[in-house]
């Protein structure tokens, strides 16, 4: 007799009899995967589920009756870990680490074990891609109380669980979740029922014994988390590792966190001995910024941090048809739109360049702050002259009319610049301070650039006349 199958997409764990090209759930191409059906006995928490079903139903309460029980945390070692998490490792939560292969995310979860195994914690280290003398070399560079830690190397789900159960460690890390099986279910490790069977039960053991638990995740070539969308939904906080392998630097930002902000950032430094925290990056990136043309310090926004990094910019005429537009460090369909802005109302067309942006240092902006910072850099770069007093610090949205927009903290910006003696900073209007403001595009190509030379016997045209003259 034929066995039963199901086809489950990758993307949001849909279920359906037949396959599909496209997913009816979520819209994604080629995520369906045929899995065979699981058994109708199973001791899962979804049978537990019913059990307690057929039970007395619960009674709802009113939150004015709930009692709030006070989060105790416990420190990390790493102090920027911390800040991200929330302010330490809440006892029973469920962390998704995730993060590019190298990037250096069992470096990081070594050295959070052995801090805490120093400060007299129960700790437990699953490896289940690695073998436990594989996970001891590493451990040999850290600090010396990574190599106290227990390691266990096992991929099967009900061993790991028993094991946990008799050692009752404080934190464990699960280093990937990918590689485990639980042998109630036959697909194979990484498939979508056995990543969310494998999920489900270590979130039930841990909120039942207070396990503080890290489970370390693929990616996909686009860098998104991979696995069904439940496994995120299904965690606690989940933590994105990026970073180039090339470049020292990391940076560890939370896109879900139930107990802290989700706008938090953590940079830290690739060395021969682990991680470092990096507590000043500003002044790095600020020491490290040239005076060439193309190149402008943004004063941008790590969640309730304030950063300075430089952006720099290269326009050279191109040989394509179409010429190309390489970005590194933020959004490429933004570099498009403040292209656009650039040549329609700062009189600097780019059409026929091949234009190349980057954010030093490896770190990436999300925020609508670094338009100003790219058109400036743009127009520098394209006319081949630097800013006026280089380094010059920046921020500000571009609407698309050239007006130059309002952004948030800009108290906080301009004190970090002036702490790095950047002190003439071209901001919005209404962002006070000794800024100095600009209304739109132009008065800031105006305040930036140095005016072009003069043309046998013309006069010299200041940016802003140049733009609307084009």
């Amino acid at each position: 007799m034929p066995r039963a199958t199901v086809h489950v997409c990758s993307r949001c764990g849909l279920h359906s009899g037949q396959w599909h090209g496209r997913c009816p759930g979520c819209g994604a191409w080629n995520t369906l995967a045929e899995e065979p059906v699981a058994g109708a006995t199973r001791s899962g928490p979804a049978a537990r589920g019913g059990a307690r079903a057929r039970g007395a139903p619960p009674v709802p309460l009113p939150l004015s009756e709930v009692g709030a029980t006070p989060l105790t945390r416990m420190p990390s070692g790493l102090g920027e870990l911390d800040r991200v998490l929330g302010g330490g490792i809440v006892p029973g939560s469920l962390v998704l680490l995730g993060g590019s292969p190298g990037i250096g995310k069992s470096t990081l979860t070594n050295m959070v074990l052995g801090n805490l195994h120093e400060a007299a914690h129960r700790t437990l280290y699953v490896s289940g891609e690695e073998s436990a003398e594989q996970v001891r070399l590493r451990a040999e560079r850290l600090a010396p109380g990574a190599l106290g830690v227990p390691v266990l190397a096992e991929t099967d789900l009900e061993q790991i669980l028993a094991v946990l159960a008799a050692q009752q460690p404080q934190v464990c890390v699960i280093d990937s979740v990918q590689t485990l099986r639980s042998a109630e279910l036959s697909g194979a490790p990484g498939s979508v029922g056995q990543v969310r069977e494998v999920a489900a039960r270590i979130m039930e053991l841990c909120k039942e014994r207070a396990v503080a638990v890290i489970l370390v995740g693929h990616v996909t070539k686009d860098g998104a988390l991979a696995g069904p969308r439940v496994l995120e939904h299904l965690v606690d906080c989940v933590l994105q590792f990026e970073g180039e392998r090339e470049r020292p630097y990391r940076e560890l930002r939370a896109l879900k966190n139930r107990f802290g902000s989700t706008s938090e950032a953590a940079l830290f430094e690739m060395r021969q001995g682990g991680l470092v925290e990096v507590l000043d990056a500003s002044a790095r990136f600020v020491a490290e910024a040239t005076r060439a043309p193309g190149s402008v310090v943004l004063a941008t926004m790590e969640g309730s941090r304030p950063l300075l990094v430089e952006v720099q910019a290269l326009v050279a005429p191109s040989e394509l048809e179409q010429p190309r537009r390489v970005v590194s460090g933020f959004d490429r369909n933004r570099l498009a739109l403040v292209l656009a802005i650039l040549g329609r109302h700062g009189g600097i067309p780019t059409g026929r360049a091949d234009v190349f942006v980057n954010v030093v240092g490896g770190v990436r902006v999300d925020e609508p702050g670094c338009d100003l910072a790219i058109a400036l850099a743009l127009a520098s770069a394209s006319r081949g002259a630097p800013l006026r007093g280089a380094p010059r610090a920046c921020f500000g949205e571009l609407g698309l009319t050239g007006e130059l927009r309002w952004v948030g903290h800009p108290e906080r910006r301009l004190q970090e610049a002036g702490r790095h003696g950047l002190d003439e900073v071209i901001a919005p209007s209404g962002s006070g301070g000794e800024a100095c403001q600009a209304a739109s595009l132009r008065e800031a190509l105006a305040l930036a650039l140095p005016a072009r030379a003069p043309a046998r016997g013309r006069r010299i045209a200041a940016p802003a006349e140049a733009a609307e003259a084009a």
